[in-house]
């Protein structure tokens, strides 16, 4: 019999019960004890979606971030937050977002945890923090009370524990020592861990290692071993468990170490499975991944069976079939879509019905297909369908695709001759002050495009109120003094979502959330088919700001690489030829902006990192594509347009050559929570145009001051020529509220003008 389980489950509920339940805490509107209890009750919900399955998967809740789990759960609080008063969660929240509930609202607290993205996810992971003197120590309190718990309730339950090579991996050594140096100490603590499920009658522990689909040196190889080979002797049946990539030169390391099954991701590595069948020991059990869990297309169920059939032959009781990674990627329940397209929604699977492909196919691997032939032919019809369908192929999108040529990426003129031209148009002062566009998303703005979007309000009033709300925005600008102003984006949902909308090839869900981070969660769109840009998205809205004030005012777009990285993207033609499609999308908005007057244009490229192949030698084809799909949405303006980028929560250090290959005026990258570290990258590195570092963390509710300000940017001029020098926030401001946001920009506008009074290297007209 094949046996089925999942490797994790969204955590944030099907209504984001998570997430309004940490906003209300946040606030002091809900009690500790009642944040833990509605926690409490999203567990059970979930586990009951997964009752069918053989094996449940326990400890992939989290009230934040699993990474940020486990540094607690091993005792790894960095010190500026361990010696502080209050309780463990307190601490908690103080590492996830720079404050916890007990803090004072006059308090700057401290720095929260730097973050990043997980792997090549969009979803972001609190950066566990080492140094020579990090011990190590066990605290599995929260673990064993979710094991407790689902065994009351009568589980079959999988633990879920992030492996310790990778979570050294995932961390930064803020001294220079070397993180393996940490091994031993950290593998006495995760055998402690071990036993204790042991003890407490724990089958099998699910141990995540992704770490082995990347590029690893001999010495990360060795820690692997010496890791599963020291920590075998007091295990329960460990799984170990690999996704996002191939295992390639790791396969063998991967079959040998002395675990009791292996977890293979086949949707991207199909091409592994039958060495890895050859390679695997014959008491060791090999779990397949067999439903993309990143994605939200129905699988091809027939075309699944056809592979499936002889490795089950073959293999018997020893395979286990799972989603290929864990459902924290995709929304919860496609039974929650009332209004979505019927023909689209059909070719559809969220977490939950991903659970029952799993199920089907082991129903069909143990029983024969006849015994569930109705599904399997609904399936194949639905298959069938969105390949026929003739709302996904559009001649005309992929003929003016093949018409791109080089001219369509390039400038008029060089930077350094560009900037002469901006320079003389724009009369900034030194250390030019801007945001990154979005400003508070009050209540009453998203009742508004609510109200809009259900018919309760006219399109006449509908744009009288967003205009209003604009008019407030510009003039809060002004009134700070911002040197480059933004009209603050009351109209737009979301940054992908938003143009999306407006583009056809789109559909878009009412509840399909996923989280980002923490209380963040994001609605991407699905792209199913051809991308069509048919009539100006943006230039009513900036062209009524720009005649509300005298200085420049920034048109602000989404990248065609961030749409597609943040979308749920089409699985039948490459994705490069889906981001140039966006490319001409955006680059006509470009163009739209550029001819209503807009001089300074700001297109996002926030998910560039995050679609690199996880192995380095696989970098340089995405990295061609995707700057060619920029350049060709950025390049068609003239000299005096001012084309900005924006990236953010990613690792940057390693691909800055191919970010000046943008050729974008000026690029403003996220800084903040990592102490300026990206600006290491210039020590190697000449940036050639110019660069606004984010100041601060709009992430925590935490506000600035002048004087850490001012000290970050003068980190910045040390490697950077201060006449090429931005002042800019690290990310949008729309998860903030005014009274955090002003004084912030406040601070930030006078450390600007301090800088430009005492830095002599001053800005040349």
């Amino acid at each position: 019999m094949v046996t089925t389980h999942n490797l994790g489950f969204p955590r944030i509920g099907r209504n984001r019960e998570l997430k309004f339940a940490l906003e209300k805490y946040w606030k002091g509107a809900l009690s500790e004890q009642a944040l833990l209890e509605i926690a409490a009750a999203l567990r059970a919900q979930h586990w009951q979606a997964q009752a069918a399955l053989d094996w449940i998967p326990v400890g992939d809740f989290s009230l934040y971030d699993h990474v940020l789990d486990t540094s607690f759960m091993l005792g790894n609080i960095p010190s500026r937050v361990s010696t502080l008063p209050g309780d463990e969660i307190d601490s908690y929240f103080r590492v996830a977002r720079g404050r916890s509930v007990s803090d004072n609202a006059a308090c700057s607290c401290v720095n929260a945890g730097e973050m990043t993205k997980w792997f090549d996810t969009n979803y972001h992971y609190i950066v566990p923090e080492f140094d020579k003197n990090t011990r190590f120590s066990l605290h599995a309190g929260h673990l064993l009370e979710q094991i407790q718990q689902a065994k009351q309730l009568n589980y079959q339950i999988k633990p879920v524990i992030l492996g310790p090579v990778t979570y050294l991996w995932l961390g930064k050594s803020k001294d220079g020592s070397d993180k393996l140096a940490l091994l031993d100490d950290l593998l006495s603590v995760y055998a402690q861990l071990l036993h204790e499920l042991k003890n407490a009658d724990i089958q099998w522990v699910q141990i995540d290692e992704p770490v082995l689909v990347m590029e690893l040196t001999q010495e990360w190889k060795h820690a692997l071993r010496q890791a599963y080979y020291q920590l075998q002797a007091a295990s329960p049946n460990l799984l170990l468990t690999t996704y996002f990539g191939q295992l390639q030169d790791n396969l063998q390391l991967a079959c040998e170490l002395p675990v009791s099954g292996l977890h293979l991701d086949t949707t991207t590595a199909y091409d592994e499975v039958a060495k890895v069948i050859d390679w695997l020991p014959s008491h060791k059990i090999l779990s397949l991944g067999v439903v993309n869990g990143r994605n939200i297309w129905k699988t091809d169920l027939t075309k699944t069976l056809d592979w499936l059939e002889p490795i089950h032959a073959r293999l018997q009781d020893r395979l286990w079939l799972a989603p290929s990674c864990s459902l924290l990627h995709v929304p919860v329940d496609l039974d929650s879509e009332q209004k979505l397209d019927v023909e689209i929604r059909s070719w559809l699977a969220f977490a939950v019905q991903k659970l029952g492909e799993i199920e089907l196919l082991a129903n069909a691997l143990d029983h024969g297909r006849d015994s569930v032939a109705a599904a399997l032919w609904e399936n194949s019809a639905a298959v069938i369908s969105r390949k026929q369908s003739k709302r996904v192929h559009q001649a005309a999108v992929k003929g003016r695709v093949l018409e791109i040529d080089d001219a369509m990426g390039a400038r008029q003129s060089p930077y350094h001759q560009r900037t002469i031209v901006q320079r003389k148009k724009f009369q900034l002062p030194p250390f030019p002050t801007t945001t990154i566009g979005s400003f508070p998303q009050t209540q009453e703005i998203r009742q508004t495009r609510r109200d809009f979007r259900e018919g309760r309000l006219s399109e006449s009033a509908y744009h009288q109120a967003m205009r209003k709300e604009i008019e407030i925005c510009v003039h809060e600008q002004e009134a700070l003094g911002l040197d480059v102003l933004v009209h603050g984006e009351p109209e737009r949902n979301d940054m992908v979502e938003y143009f999306g909308e407006q583009l056809a090839g789109y559909v878009f869900t009412q509840l399909g959330w996923v989280q980002s981070y923490g209380s963040r969660c994001v609605k991407p769109p699905i792209i199913y088919g051809d991308v069509l840009h048919s009539q100006a998205i943006t230039t009513e809205w900036i062209q009524y700001a720009q005649s509300l004030t005298s200085k420049p005012m920034k048109g602000m777009l989404t990248g065609p690489v961030t749409m597609l990285n943040w979308s749920f993207v089409r699985d039948d033609q490459l994705r490069a030829d889906t981001c140039m499609q966006l490319a001409l999308a955006i680059r006509d908005e470009v163009l739209a902006l550029e001819k209503a007057g807009i001089s300074i244009i700001q297109i996002d490229e926030a998910a560039l990192r995050e679609g690199l192949p996880l192995r380095k030698s696989q970098w340089s084809d995405y990295l061609d594509w995707a700057i060619r799909a920029f350049r060709v949405t950025a390049n068609g303006v003239s000299d005096a347009t001012q084309i900005h980028t924006h990236m953010c929560y990613s690792e940057f250090n390693d691909i800055m050559a191919a970010i000046a290959r943008m050729d974008a005026d000026v690029i403003t990258i996220e800084t903040s929570r990592s102490d300026m570290e990206l600006l290491d990258a210039f020590d190697q590195f000449h940036y050639p145009n110019e660069i606004g570092p984010g100041v601060y963390d709009i992430h925590s509710p935490n506000i600035p001051s002048i004087d850490s300000i001012i000290e970050l940017m003068e980190k910045a001029a040390q490697r950077i020529p201060a006449e090429r020098l931005w002042v800019n926030p690290d990310c949008g401001l729309k998860t903030r509220n005014w009274d955090e946001v002003k004084p912030a920009l406040r601070n930030m506008i006078a450390a600007s003008r301090h800088l430009s009074t005492h830095l002599s290297a001053a800005r040349t007209g």
